[in-house]
């Protein structure tokens, strides 16, 4: 990939990302708090789903960047990220069980409204999205 496809790739792909967490953190306010847990279930789970799509967006694009060739269906299972993530960043596949566990399944499909446990999974979920981060020029 050339040096300027890549490096368009990577501001495209890393402003999107940004842009779904910010949405994802304007949601999240809207929950409400009440000392260490959200007050709104519903809006846990919105802001959940929204920043976890963010980081889908990332490693997208981070699986790209690294010459994986990526199916041609849209929908990919978290095993295809996985697999190939564990071949190329050990770290980052890290942080990716702990996005999907806390953001995915605790998050959005339980609602889990613990603050603590939701700030883990935001702080994790920007680890994964800066791996993509645009190089200063």
């Amino acid at each position: 990939m050339f040096k300027i496809k890549r490096q368009d790739l990577r501001e495209k792909s890393y402003a999107e990302a940004m842009h779904y967490m910010d949405n994802a953190k304007e949601t999240l306010r809207k929950a409400g708090k009440d000392d260490n847990f959200y007050s709104s279930k519903k809006y846990v789970r919105s802001a959940c789903g929204i920043a976890y799509c963010g980081v889908l967006i990332a490693l997208d694009a981070y699986l790209e960047l690294k010459g994986v060739e990526m199916p041609k269906k849209k929908r990919r299972s978290i095993s295809f990220y996985t697999q190939n993530i564990a071949q190329l960043d050990k770290k980052l596949l890290q942080y990716l069980d702990s996005v999907y566990d806390t953001l995915h399944l605790s998050g959005y499909y339980d609602g889990n409204r613990s603050a603590r446990v939701i700030a883990a999974g935001f702080d994790h979920a920007y680890q994964i999205i800066n791996k993509i981060k645009p190089i200063a020029t």
